[in-house]
């Protein structure tokens, strides 16, 4: 099965990343960016494994629940 795992700063949590990739391309010339945030991408190809051990795998080693939220997706 083939799953992608997104995982992106809550939105409570300050994003250094994404506040200075904001100011740079404004630097650049690309203007009117009101918000920038930067996650990760996971793409998984893996077999045998359920939905719920998926899941407790982003909780406990791929995300850090206290200032991150992931989103699972099952492609095939």
């Amino acid at each position: 099965m083939k799953v992608r795992i997104t995982i992106m700063p809550q939105a409570a949590v300050l994003d250094p990343a994404g506040v200075a990739t904001a100011h740079a391309l404004e630097h650049l010339g690309l203007h009117g960016v009101s918000s920038l945030r930067i996650g990760k991408l996971i793409e998984l190809d893996i077999e045998g494994a359920t939905e719920e051990e998926l899941h407790q795998a982003c909780r406990d080693l791929l995300s850090n629940p206290v200032m991150e939220d992931y989103c699972l997706e099952v492609i095939s």
